[in-house]
């Protein structure tokens, strides 16, 4: 059982915006056991969608089309979609009365003639609700094949396919077992760690495929599995990873839910011990505390933050000691400890972090070389920081520092009783 997402808008084209619908379609899909085979993204242009749709039904079981469903003239996908199925558009009046209420209730500006013609859909599509937005989606089936439109905005398209299409797609398909395990590495490199697999994975079944991932200072193994028995399936990858315990067991840091980020994980663990953390930030300008609220439950153990991105406000709102800032200079262990100290104290959590360096590409209020950071943690029982060398590019120095920062309060919570 295989699909193909096409995406469809010059925006993404031309990259005034990234293309995350489809990273979030694949991974749905591959939760109900249906392999994504190819991704593409077109332009807003009849025949480049009718050609991509023609190439699409030959390869897939599954076509999804996401955006250019929108009441301009450039949004050209349904019009495209009747003209592939040799349709017309008709009226659908409860999708006219939705637009109507949703005008209604949250626009300011009176309902368009181009509004209302977002009612007007081939008649040969089953209507899929989309309570959120003005772009119905459509579902269409063709010579035992399903075509799926939905509307490029991301909230929209994302209920869209949680309430409509999955529950669709489980109903109308017998589909395989798909079973992934994921272990988190550190301390080698992604090369070294393939030389060491490399007999491993020649023994590897024909159902099971080894994924390297690399990150910052890690490396995700990912072992996929795809069968038509659940239980079996599951044993059989278990089994494998078994083995990469003792082909790496002195490297193996845990075992992670797939493509679980690592603040999700000090969430969980910090949430259930009823644990708070604060951050204190200099060099990450806020990126520390981004990172982490970006996800649901982090105000259940994330109390706050404080930029201190000028040495002055290390000393008026951190109460950083002057005499500390030039005895060691701003970008030292003693100054990041301190930060985290005070982070703590004065949001009143049990753990802090702080984070002092030069990203660069200049080196500011210190002379510590451009890529050094140093990140403070303080816990209920001590406070201690480390030191890094991040190189030169700033965006990569501040996404290691964010990263770093994280193992450090991960090691810290998970090593206590």
């Amino acid at each position: 059982m295989t699909a193909e997402i096409i995406t469809i808008g010059d925006e993404i084209l031309i990259g005034q915006i990234v293309d995350s619908n489809s990273a979030y379609i694949a991974k749905e899909l591959n939760l109900i056991g249906i392999s994504v085979y190819q991704i593409t993204s077109v332009q807003d242009e009849k025949e480049h969608i009718l050609t991509t749709l023609s190439e699409a039904s030959k390869r897939a079981d599954i076509i999804i089309l996401t955006g250019g469903l929108g009441p301009t003239k450039d949004d050209v996908t349904k019009y495209t979609l009747a003209a592939y199925f040799e349709d017309e558009l008709v009226l659908n009046e409860k999708v006219l009365q939705h637009v109507e209420e949703l005008f209604l209730k949250y626009k300011k500006t009176p309902i368009s003639d181009l509004n209302r013609e977002q009612a007007m859909l081939p008649s040969k599509a089953t209507v899929l609700h989309n309570k959120y937005g003005t772009a119905a989606g459509m579902w269409i089936d063709k010579d035992q094949k399903v075509y799926i439109s939905l509307p490029g905005v991301p909230y929209e398209m994302k209920n869209l396919v949680e309430e409509e299409v999955i529950p669709r797609l489980r109903e109308k398909f017998d589909r395989p077992f798909i079973y992934h395990k994921t272990i988190l590495t550190s301390g080698e490199a992604e090369s070294v760690i393939a030389n060491k697999l490399a007999g491993f994975e020649e023994k590897l079944p024909k159902h099971i495929k080894l994924a390297y991932l690399p990150g910052l200072g890690r490396v995700r193994l990912r072992l996929s599995g795809k069968g038509e028995n659940e239980e079996e399936l599951i044993t059989s990858v278990e089994k494998q990873v078994e083995g990469l315990y003792e082909l790496l067991g002195d490297i193996i840091s845990e075992e992670q839910e797939e493509d679980e980020k690592i603040a999700v994980q000090i969430s969980k663990i910090l949430t259930a011990k009823k644990k708070f953390l604060s951050a204190a930030e200099s060099c990450t300008g806020g990126a520390l505390a981004a990172s982490f609220t970006t996800h649901p439950g982090a105000s259940g153990c994330f109390k706050g933050g404080i930029v201190s991105y000028a040495t002055q406000l290390k000393i008026e709102n951190l109460n950083i000691s002057e005499e500390l800032i030039k005895k060691h200079s701003v970008v030292s262990a003693e100054v990041a400890e301190a930060m985290a100290k005070n982070a703590r104290k004065a949001f009143k959590t049990d753990y802090a972090l702080s984070t002092t360096g030069n990203a660069g590409p200049t080196k500011g209020e210190s002379d510590a070389e451009v890529g050094t950071v140093y990140i403070g943690l303080a816990t209920p029982d001590k406070v201690f920081s480390q030191k890094f060398v991040f190189g030169n590019n700033r965006d990569q120095v501040v996404k290691h520092t964010v990263h770093k920062a994280f193992e450090m309060i991960l090691k810290e919570i998970t090593a206590e009783k």
